[in-house]
């Protein structure tokens, strides 16, 4: 049972910004309601089962074992509720916004609002969305208002999953609020949850401010990544160069090439800042769509490697068996959202390859099509023409391919031998 002395929080969307924010909630004493409409993650979760990196099984089960956790597609629990997040996803859809799990969110919602609870949203959006897209979503199916009534906010979210050092906890928070009194109420919550919160004026910096940090990593990442593609051809070693250029103390900051962007963040919320510029000023927000275009293109310039790794091996792309090392975006995550690879995997089925892939975070029902599961052992390397890695998991042996008669094509910088040719 759960402690009704408990404040109650409801998080919408169990998913790698959800999940972690409900444990954490539970932690400091929150009677969580966690919804989400994946049948299989809840399930997952009421057996104990986490599928997010930051949230190990343990920390699930503690949570559970408290009775004041509890995963459900029921959003008649949300009762009573004294605060409220959602963390929807927020996809593009033909390239445009796709706002729709927050408007569906906010109808369902809306009916459970009563005086003096708080929504908070956390989905990454463009400036505005909070209170010219929810807000009336709220207002309508509550028939309160906004201020008045209830509170709203909006703190974006800052998970980056798989990283050791900072947890949901050591990050700093931005909040904000739609007028000093639901500033005060979303930062009690997240001062709650945090060691630090960073309150700013409205709903709009706050939305500003995470596109201007993910817009920061994807113009930088598209910087190195146009620089590796011309290093290759210059004969310059573009990972040494950076390296050195990190020593400097000042006035630089380390950027490393890849084989794409992926995730839920860089290959979208530079697009919704772009968008928002586009469609508000009727300006192209240049920088973003340049980076977008460098980004998008790093999977056709590591096949095009591949192809030609292949041909000083007196082989074809087609019918040539490919090693893909690492699905996931990321390493040591099972996300493969936008992940290059799956980009990858699709290039290369179209020039006629065997596509086989090595990647043990990724679940069963988000590996993408074209590429057949194996293990990285001495058998899978004896059949290949060339390995690639895509993500450097820690839990993958990659010494295995170090002077082997294999081909490798190293997109990360991961892996030294004659055999091995580096992005």
């Amino acid at each position: 049972m759960s402690n009704s002395s408990a404040p109650k929080l409801v998080v919408i969307g169990q998913g790698y910004v959800g999940l972690p924010l409900s444990v954490r909630a539970v932690e400091a004493g929150y009677d969580v309601v966690g919804i989400d409409f994946d049948q299989r993650r809840i399930d997952a979760l009421n057996r104990g089962e986490s599928y997010v990196e930051d949230v190990s099984n343990a920390a699930l089960t503690a949570a559970r074992a408290t009775g004041r956790y509890r995963a459900t597609d029921d959003y008649a629990t949300a009762s009573d509720f004294e605060f409220a997040v959602i963390t929807v996803p927020t996809p593009l859809k033909d390239s445009l916004p796709d706002l729709s799990y927050i408007e569906s969110s906010g109808a369902s919602l809306a009916p459970h609002i009563t005086r003096g609870a708080t929504v908070v949203l956390e989905s990454t959006t463009y400036p505005g969305t909070t209170q010219e897209l929810l807000l009336p979503i709220l207002e309508s199916g509550s028939g309160l208002t906004a201020g008045a009534d209830f509170h709203v906010g909006y703190s974006p979210e800052r998970i980056d999953p798989g990283n050791p050092k900072f947890s949901f906890k050591t990050t700093p928070k931005i909040v904000s609020g739609i007028d000093a009194a639901s500033l005060e109420r979303v930062d009690r919550l997240f001062s709650d949850l945090v060691d630090e919160t960073v309150p700013v004026s409205t709903p709009r910096e706050a939305e500003m401010a995470k596109l201007l940090e993910n817009t920061f990593r994807h113009v930088n990442i598209a910087l190195v990544n146009e620089l590796a593609v011309f290093a290759h051809e210059l004969g310059v070693n573009v990972w040494e160069a950076i390296d050195a250029a990190a020593t400097k103390p000042f006035g630089y900051m380390k950027f490393t090439p890849g084989p794409g962007v992926g995730g839920h963040c860089l290959p979208i919320d530079p697009s919704y800042l772009s968008w928002k510029v586009r469609t508000e000023l009727g300006r192209s927000f240049r920088f973003v769509e340049l980076a977008n275009d460098v980004n998008e293109h790093m999977p056709d310039h590591v096949v095009q490697r591949t192809m030609h790794i292949l041909n000083d091996q007196n082989k074809a792309l087609r019918g040539s068996n490919v090693v893909l090392i690492g699905i996931a975006y990321k390493k040591d995550s099972g996300d493969s959202r936008e992940s290059p690879a799956v980009r990858i995997i699709e290039l290369l089925n179209n020039y006629g390859a065997n596509v086989l892939a090595v990647d043990s975070h990724v679940e069963d029902h988000r590996w993408p099509e074209g590429a057949t599961r194996v293990d990285l052992d001495a058998a899978t390397i004896e059949s290949a023409d060339i390995a690639i890695v895509v993500t450097d998991h820690s839990d993958i042996d990659l010494s295995l391919l170090i002077d082997s008669s294999v081909p490798v094509f190293d997109t990360r910088n991961s892996v030294d031998g004659s055999n091995v040719s580096r992005l």
